[in-house]
């Protein structure tokens, strides 16, 4: 399945995105809160609540680069290969 990236994400779609990320991360940190535990677990929990985010935006940021690199270099492989194809004249 070809997914068209060129073409931008709606308006609602941020939204609900955006939305859904700062859901969960109020969820969690209202959890952690809320958690019958030392204040000491607690910071720990948040400490690895944060290092999971930055994680996931990180990778994230990673796959997307990693894919447009390969675009490009896909593009390069094309155009030459197309210009090697329009410049062959074969023997007759």
């Amino acid at each position: 399945m070809h997914i068209n990236n060129d073409i931008p994400h709606s308006p609602a779609w941020k939204l609900f995105s955006w939305a859904g990320f700062v859901l969960a991360i109020a969820l969690t940190v209202i959890g952690i809160y809320h958690l019958p535990v030392d204040s000491w677990i607690k910071g720990y929990l948040g400490m690895g609540v944060f290092c999971i985010v930055l994680s996931c935006f990180i990778l994230a940021k990673t796959v997307r680069d990693e894919y447009e690199a390969m675009k490009i270099v896909n593009r390069i492989s094309s155009a030459k290969a197309e210009k090697l194809l329009n410049d062959y004249e074969p023997a007759v």
